[in-house]
């Protein structure tokens, strides 16, 4: 191990070290040591687990799969590829699978079973001595690899960041536009994605990576960008950078007015004559109804329908947990959803995420002079109500639906606004769409740091999302930071935010921690946005919504997950992790409606 990997693994000042070392073997498929920047909020959430873990003295390896390939040899085999804050990472080379589970798509047969790819797993798994196997994520693995681990006398811990075992899209989205309540037994599945043939995007991986391994990323990248040039151009595309009418800045209409503001029935808007076409890629999203999370728990007779490979799918996706150890989503929602897809509920546990960058946050707003005050009344104001969009333009996170919903706000409420939109992402499109308003402001992708800082941007967030979110990052991170959130009804987002005036607001004098609107439904949410704007609603302090909300640290996050460990080996939990588990184990008796599971090895 080098002298800089010996430096990162400094235990912190007051990080607990354990006095009897596990050996734990991590599987998901991006890399490690990209954390966010690949498998976004997942791989953040595993690769901060491995790295607690491994602070506490415990011997982490972590294997990823569905990624790398080689021409020569064909067949499976197991590479250690670096060792990252003291854990070692390695990678199943020509897996069956691929990654992400969209390349997949097309590929039901060998995702349903890969003998020959879990006979090399299970061989590594004996080369490291794992005594713990923890899965966050079977894309790129074969779904019976859980079963096969079991046999070979190993528990296993599943954490379903998604919902990969019941939906080969993984976020139980049709087409990627809508919410997927009833997937007709696996017909509505067959035109869901555009996906390749899986035996011809193995073969391509390989034959670039092997360029790659040859001649460096820098030269294939080059050579695949000249490629594509000259095949556009023999198959009469325009050349990238030619400019495009649709984005070029029109002269301005009111040019003429110089500094004439216009009357109060002006709308406000500034025209520059940006069109948006097809290419933009701005899809109709689709709304749910108000109650989706309780349709889908309610519609066990749907889930268990089968009518082709894809209804298989899902079968041998709930086979798989079932033979799990144990099952942690990070939402009590996802247990419910699960358990209606036919989990066992005795494997079911609602565990709580925790992350280093969620405490900060947390400290921050602790140590900020204004943690008791509200931070915008709409008769004292003297500034714009600051409301932020933070994630992604991706449909799932439903920017769209927040772009929709600027565009019906009557100018009054919109004018007394500042929209502040921290979106990664081709963004193009829909800032053309909303330049006409002046109150939003584009700023681009973010990282971690600027997460901490960017807490003094805004005042309420918006969670626009159209699929049944688990836990997402995005929203801890609000509600972390003392925030207000607008939020679409939809999956685990229910677990966590309760309305002004609501029963789970009552313990904290009737203030809640944010609105609920139908997942989609972009005139609901701008009603909301108007609700807060007008003072219907009162935004609280970042004390209040703090107190209004149930958060998790991340060393009661480690401290939970290693008790996890020691429990399906069927030894004595520490007394830290007995005390995370019961009060985990309470969310999920109340939310699957079963006693607490105790699973052992």
């Amino acid at each position: 191990m080098s002298a800089t990997e010996t430096e990162r693994l400094i235990r912190p000042e007051g990080w607990p070290k354990t006095d009897h070392p596990m050996r734990v073997a991590i599987l998901g498929w991006a890399q490690l040591a990209a954390q966010g920047r690949e498998g976004s909020g997942y791989n953040l959430s595993a690769s901060e687990l491995a790295t607690g873990l491994a602070l506490s003295g415990h011997e982490v390896s972590y294997l990823r799969s569905g990624m790398h390939y080689t021409v020569l040899p064909r067949g499976p085999r197991v590479k250690e590829t670096e060792t990252w804050r003291g854990i070692r990472c390695f990678s199943l080379y020509n897996s069956k699978n691929l990654c992400p589970a969209s390349t997949n798509f097309r590929n039901m047969q060998q995702e349903a079973s890969s003998p020959q790819d879990n006979e090399a797993i299970l061989a590594w798994l004996r080369s490291v001595r794992a005594e713990v196997v923890h899965i966050h994520s079977l894309e790129g693995f074969a779904l019976d690899l859980i079963g096969a681990i079991r046999d070979a006398g190993l528990p296993v811990v599943v954490t379903t960041h998604n919902y990969h075992y019941g939906c080969p899209q993984v976020d139980l989205l049709h087409k990627e536009k809508e919410c997927c309540l009833d997937y007709e037994g696996g017909a509505k599945c067959k035109e869901c994605l555009d996906a390749p043939e899986p035996r011809k995007a193995r073969r391509n991986r390989a034959i670039v990576q092997d360029v790659e391994r040859a001649v460096g990323p820098e030269l294939t990248h080059a050579f695949r960008q000249m490629a594509k040039l000259v095949l556009g151009r023999l198959r009469g595309r325009e050349h990238p950078h030619t400019p495009r009418p649709e984005d070029q800045v029109k002269p301005d209409p009111e040019i003429a007015q110089g500094f004439a503001a216009g009357g109060s029935d002006h709308p406000g808007t500034t025209e520059h004559g940006l069109k948006v076409v097809s290419r933009d890629r701005i899809d109709d999203l689709g709304r749910a109804p108000a109650d989706a999370n309780e349709v889908f728990e309610a519609s066990r007779e749907v889930h268990l329908t089968v009518v082709n490979e894809y209804g298989k799918r899902r079968q041998h996706g709930v086979a798989a947990l079932n033979r799990a150890s144990l099952v942690t989503p990070p939402s009590a929602f996802m247990c419910r959803a699960y358990a209606a897809m036919g989990v066992d509920p005795a494997r079911l546990r609602h565990v709580r995420l925790g992350q280093p960058h969620f405490d900060q946050i947390n400290r921050r707003a602790q140590r900020s002079p204004f943690y008791d005050v509200r931070p915008w009344d709409p008769e004292t104001a003297k500034r714009p109500l600051r409301v932020a969009f933070w994630g992604t333009t991706r449909n799932n996170k439903g920017f769209g639906v927040f772009a929709r919903a600027i565009e019906r706000l009557p100018r009054e409420v919109r004018q007394r606004c500042q929209f502040i939109v921290h979106a990664g992402g081709g963004d193009w499109g829909y800032r053309k769409m909303l330049s006409r308003f002046p109150e939003v402001s584009f700023v681009g992708g973010y990282d971690l740091v600027q997460l901490v800082a960017g807490a003094g941007e805004y005042d309420v967030a918006v969670l626009p999302h159209i699929w049944f979110e688990n836990s997402p990052l995005v929203m801890l991170e609000h509600l972390h930071a003392g925030k207000f959130i607008i939020s679409s009804r939809l999956g685990g987002p229910v677990d966590w935010i309760c309305e002004p005036g609501s029963s789970e607001a009552e313990a904290n004098g009737g203030l809640g921690n944010g609105l609920f609107f139908p997942g989609g439904d972009d005139t609901a949410l701008a009603a909301c946005v108007e609700r807060v704007v007008r003072g219907d609603v009162v935004l609280p302090s970042p004390r209040e919504v703090q107190a209004a909300s149930t958060l998790w640290s991340y060393p009661q996050h480690v401290a939970e997950v290693e008790g996890i460990y020691r429990e399906v080996l069927g030894e004595s939990p520490s007394p830290q992790a007995m005390e995370s588990k019961a009060c985990s184990a309470t969310d999920a008796s109340e939310t699957v409606g079963i006693p607490a599971p105790l699973v052992s090895r």
